[in-house]
């Protein structure tokens, strides 16, 4: 007890000291990476026994003291690289929880833009539905013509209502995981010359040419036929839609390298530089009152927003790339997918 009592000053002289300076130290390393944080940690403990030790030999350097030296010494040297690899990873754990809360949170606010968007462009047609019925049912239209004007207007609204709910459900699959491609040897230009096909009718009835620019040699892209003739539709769709009248919208194929290009020109006008990067965003149509309205040039609503947003998950779920930029009197869509290897 007498020893204790005589040892007990000197160690706490020795380790307070110590252990101030490292509560110090802590917190102006607090600014410091998390690894460098965990490697202090770790290290107090060896410095505060050390310093405790050499309170209660007197500062004496002897035999014992050099010994408890060197097995602190291995401590620290076992320590540190223990306390670099465990502060890396809680770095990294970090960071991972703060990347998937950031994306948790775009995600949501996504969402609820989804079902603002939706909400608002389904209220519409069938709004309008609802108001051409009842004036059938309460007898109000008279005459063969106008009941088959009515008819008429009810079936194109009902039907644009079913292209909303399948964009819904594609771009949900996509966006699940839910969809599984078999990828193969696809000819680009016979998914092109298919779509342009049946895309000229409505794009004559707005006034707008729709011309296709086969490649100069066959080209093969490694993908889905369904997925990629999905994606140059609502493309097509969407150039004809902001193309005006006497515009002309032209599909152009080729091969680069080891990649398999499809470009689709429009005469829009152009996309503001702000809002190209969010072109592709669910639901976005801009700030431009021209593009962001519900109604395309022909009067017709403009659907909820979602083509080219199907059009990005499918490209990037066959390994591709798809971009969009301005250009003369319009923009450029450019979809880049892998060159299928030929034998």
């Amino acid at each position: 007890m007498t020893e204790f009592l005589h040892i007990a000053p000197l160690v706490l002289a020795c380790t307070i000291p110590v252990a101030v300076l490292s509560v110090w130290g802590m917190r102006k390393l607090t600014v410091c990476s998390t690894t460098v944080n965990v490697v202090v940690l770790a290290l107090v403990p060896v410095v505060v026994i050390f310093a405790g030790i050499l309170g209660t030999s007197g500062f004496m350097f002897t035999t014992e003291l050099g010994r408890t030296l060197i097995v602190c010494g291995v401590a620290a040297a076992v320590t540190v690289p223990t306390a670099v690899l465990l502060g890396r990873r809680l770095a990294a754990a970090t960071i991972w929880e703060r990347e998937a809360h950031e994306r948790e949170r775009a995600v949501e606010a996504s969402r609820r833009e989804l079902v603002a968007w939706i909400s608002h462009d389904l209220r519409t047609p069938l709004a309008g539905v609802r108001a051409m019925s009842e004036a059938l049912e309460d007898g109000l239209v008279i005459g063969p013509a106008a009941t088959a004007d009515y008819a008429g207007r009810i079936r194109r609204e009902t039907e644009r209502l079913s292209i909303m709910v399948e964009d819904l459900f594609e771009l949900s699959r996509v966006t699940a995981g839910a969809l599984n491609l078999t990828l193969e040897a696809v000819a680009i230009d016979e998914v092109v010359d298919t779509v342009v096909l049946g895309a000229r009718g409505p794009a004559e009835l707005r006034g707008v040419r729709l011309e296709s620019r086969p490649a100069a040699m066959p080209a093969l892209a490694l993908a889905s036929d369904q997925e990629l003739a999905r994606v140059v539709r609502n493309l097509v769709a969407n150039a004809v839609r902001h193309t005006p009248a006497d515009g002309t919208v032209v599909v152009a194929t080729g091969q680069e390298g080891g990649e398999v290009y499809l470009r689709v020109d429009d005469r829009c006008g152009g996309i503001p530089v702000t809002d190209l990067p969010r072109v592709f965003d669910v639901a976005f149509r801009g700030t431009d009152p021209a593009r962001s309205t519900t109604s395309d040039r022909t009067g017709e609503p403009a659907g909820a927003g979602l083509g080219l947003a199907i059009a990005r998950s499918l490209v990037e779920a066959q390994s591709g790339r798809i971009e969009v930029n301005n250009q003369d009197g319009g923009c450029r869509f450019e979809v880049r997918l892998p060159a299928a290897q030929t034998v």
